[in-house]
């Protein structure tokens, strides 16, 4: 009986995102950033897959972070990116998540940014 568990519960254990490769590495380094003057990176992927996705949603661990993307299908061989714009309003090293989640895909992909963020005096 165990058996037949293990068999059924398999696949959810190694979901993975498949169909996605990441061009961009999923993390992303600003470095030293001024204080008041937002950054920007773009995380770019290619649609491996055999058919067209979507980007269903895509979340931000604060409101510091706001991410842009296409509601558009993108076909297959197709690249397409993530921009994300983090705000710099408070000073200091700061370590962010993104969450984005792919149609037909239980489990999302984690890009994170990192960066200090000083003064200009």
């Amino acid at each position: 009986m165990k058996y037949i568990f293990l068999l059924f519960t398999l696949p959810f254990f190694f979901q993975t995102n498949e169909g996605i490769e990441w061009i961009t590495p999923v993390e992303h380094d600003f470095g030293d950033i001024f204080h008041k003057e937002p950054a920007e990176f773009h995380f770019e992927f290619k649609n491996t897959s055999g058919d067209s996705i979507l980007i269903d949603n895509v979340r931000t661990t604060c409101g510091c972070t706001t991410p842009d993307w296409t509601w558009d299908p993108i076909p297959p061989d197709s690249t397409s990116q993530i921009k994300v714009v983090f705000d710099a309003k408070k000073k200091g090293y700061f370590k962010k998540k993104i969450k984005v989640y792919f149609s037909n895909q239980k489990k999302g992909t984690t890009l994170k940014i990192k960066g200090y963020v000083e003064t200009l005096d």
